[in-house]
């Protein structure tokens, strides 16, 4: 009875019109238009590092300027080199994004990455399953809007003592909820 329904169920190729057989595999070529998407997240991901890691070497010359430099102390420096520190860190996250988004479509749409496998880095960025690379996305994304939210923090002017309890109350939920995200983990 199991052979019978293995039997049923086997797809022969000898069995589809030609015409079958030619939509078939148009239609499973057309996943190679997902090659754009992988091609132009790793364009853009290579351009958020370097524009991050120009900022970086921006505010080493401020800090030696600063330090070493003729024109004196700046009022706020530490709150601007702070601010333009978190802010590259903001692009190395986004380029992140679009690095596990580009390795994910290209491993679920085209084929496994032969070479990432002898890696010791290529747990980091396996992707199995569309959830899964929902998943790591959405942890990094999660991981942008918490910089991007201590960004715009630092920025605020605060009024009194309700203004702070707010902040205090934004960061026990970005806390909560960044240990709601990783409970279920394994590390």
């Amino acid at each position: 009875m199991a052979e019978k329904q293995t039997e049923e169920h086997h797809v022969d190729l000898a069995d589809q019109s030609l015409i079958e057989r030619g939509f078939e595999s148009l239609l499973w070529g057309t996943r190679f238009f997902v090659l754009l998407a992988v091609i132009f997240s790793m364009i853009g991901g290579i351009a958020l590092f370097i524009v991050a890691s120009v900022d970086v070497w921006h505010v080493v010359g401020t800090v030696f300027e600063n330090y070493f430099g003729h024109t004196g102390h700046m009022a706020d420096f530490h709150e601007k080199i702070v601010a333009e520190l978190i802010g590259a860190i903001d692009l190395y996250l986004i380029a992140i994004v679009l690095f596990i988004f580009g390795f994910g479509l290209y491993e679920l749409f085209i084929s496994q990455i032969d070479v990432a496998k002898k890696s010791a880095a290529s747990k980091t960025l396996e992707i199995h399953s569309l959830d899964e690379l929902k998943d790591k996305l959405a942890k990094v994304i999660i991981m942008v809007l918490i910089v991007g939210f201590f960004k715009r923090a630092m920025h605020t002017t605060y009024g009194g003592a309700m203004d702070m309890l707010a902040l205090a109350g934004a960061i026990l939920a970005l806390a909560l909820a960044f240990y709601f995200m990783h409970k279920g983990d394994s590390h």
